[in-house]
C-alpha cells in the first residue's frame, strides 16, 4: 500500500473543504478524534480481556507434563 505524500494530502484536504465547508472542519476533526480514541480504548479493553482469559487457563505442572510424556512414550512403544 502506497503512502500518501504532501500533494495527495492537499488534494484530499481541498476536496473535504469543498464538500463540507471550512466551518464544519473543526467538528469533523473532533468527531474523528473521538472515534479514533474510542476505537483504541475498545482495542485495549479487548486485549486486556484476552490476556485475562489466557492467564486464567490452568497450567500444567512439571510433574503433570512428565506424566503425560511418560504415557505418550509408553503408548508409542506399544504401538
Amino acid at each position: 500500500m502506497a503512502m500518501l505524500g504532501l500533494p495527495e494530502m492537499l488534494v484530499i484536504l481541498a476536496i473535504v473543504v469543498v464538500l463540507f465547508g471550512a466551518s464544519k472542519l473543526p467538528q469533523l476533526g473532533k468527531g474523528m478524534g473521538e472515534a479514533i480514541g474510542n476505537f483504541k480504548k475498545a482495542q485495549r479493553a479487548s486485549a486486556d480481556e484476552a490476556n485475562e482469559a489466557i492467564d486464567a487457563t490452568p497450567k500444567l505442572t512439571s510433574s503433570q507434563a512428565e506424566s503425560v510424556t511418560t504415557e505418550f512414550e509408553q503408548d508409542k512403544s506399544n504401538a
